[in-house]
């Protein structure tokens, strides 16, 4: 890295791609007419999250070389994450992603990325070592241990790191993996090399082969993190460390789609960490970072500012489900 490039305080390392989403509710694809399209992928909107609650940010990813490609620049750009990291694979396509909206809690993903995607052939060769070691907060995803050589990478990063913090989104997608006995053996190989990790009751499943949320962040904690947030759903988020544990109730918004909301949450929980608050203040700040998100359509270009996010604490909600209307590709930032 170029000694006089300020590193980023928040480093994500994972998918990034095109969402394709219906700007119909409650209709399958076979019947939308109508999508509006937008920058996705689980790491890029948590770098996004991040950089709108005032953060630097940047992620490491891969993209194809292919119109798809240079908007998923473009966008990253756009919404304030700096694609230095990003490597160009003139192999593969930038991935796709189609979702379907059926209020309130079913929301089917489809994804594209046959026989494989850009992010996840990122080499160790394609990595700033300084850039990974020199960030605050750097946010991995299960998915890049799924498939060589982002595998090799990952562990790559992992040696490469500072003092800083270490993230691991324990976000299992079972399309990625050959089981979940394959997802958790890769993913146990580096707990112990992580500092936070963050996932729902059926990834830490996954992960530490435990389903109730106080077993599991134990579980989680003594494999080594200092950390371990356990996602409820309706029951809000339990956190614990050695020597604290919260539960954070969930807000009362209307979904819309919750898609992205679990990225928005991650967002600003690594700007909560860095900024060094209560970890009671951090949760609650991330539970409605979600809950804005997921009473919007889109995933990246939805994700709060602070005073969003102080509006909504308020119980001055400034969202209302999205109407689909007007330029879909005008991706506006509040809809």
């Amino acid at each position: 890295m170029n000694a006089s490039v300020e590193p980023p305080e928040v480093l994500t390392f994972g998918r990034a791609g095109v969402d394709i989403y219906p700007l119909q509710v409650g209709v399958g694809l076979e019947d939308v007419t109508s999508f509006g399209k937008f920058l996705g992928g689980t790491t890029a909107n948590v770098a996004v999250a991040a950089a709108r609650l005032g953060r630097r940010a940047a992620i490491i990813t891969g993209v194809g070389d292919d119109p798809f490609g240079r908007y998923v620049r473009r966008e990253l750009n756009r919404l304030g994450v700096d694609d230095r990291y990003v490597v160009t694979n003139t192999e593969y396509a930038t991935p796709v992603t189609f979702c379907e909206i059926f209020p309130p809690d079913d929301f089917p993903l489809y994804f594209y990325r046959k026989p494989t995607a850009p992010d996840l052939q990122v080499r160790p060769a394609d990595l700033d070592r300084d850039a990974i070691a020199g960030t605050d907060l750097l946010w991995l995803s299960v998915t890049g241990l799924s498939e060589e050589p982002s595998r090799s990478a990952h562990h790559e990063a992992l040696a490469a790191r500072g003092p800083g913090r270490t993230v691991l989104d324990l976000d299992y997608r079972p399309m990625f993996w050959e089981s979940p006995e394959q997802a958790r053996a890769e993913i146990q190989k580096i707990l112990g090399q992580v500092t936070v990790t963050v996932g729902n009751r059926e990834e830490c499943e996954v992960a530490v082969d435990e389903t109730d949320p106080d077993r599991a962040a134990d579980a989680l904690l003594d494999a080594g993190v200092t950390l371990a947030v356990v996602k409820q759903g309706p029951r809000g988020v339990l956190a614990k460390t050695r020597t604290e544990r919260v539960v954070s109730p969930p807000l009362d918004i209307t979904p819309y789609n919750g898609l992205g909301a679990g990225d928005s949450f991650g967002g600003s929980l690594a700007h909560g960490l860095l900024a060094g608050w209560p970890l009671a203040e951090v949760l609650h700040r991330a539970n409605a970072a979600g809950a804005i998100v997921a009473s919007r359509l889109e995933c990246s270009t939805a994700m709060p500012t602070p005073a969003e996010i102080d509006t909504l604490l308020a119980e001055q909600n400034p969202v209302a489900p999205l109407a689909p209307a007007g330029d879909p590709n005008e991706n506006p930032v509040t809809p």
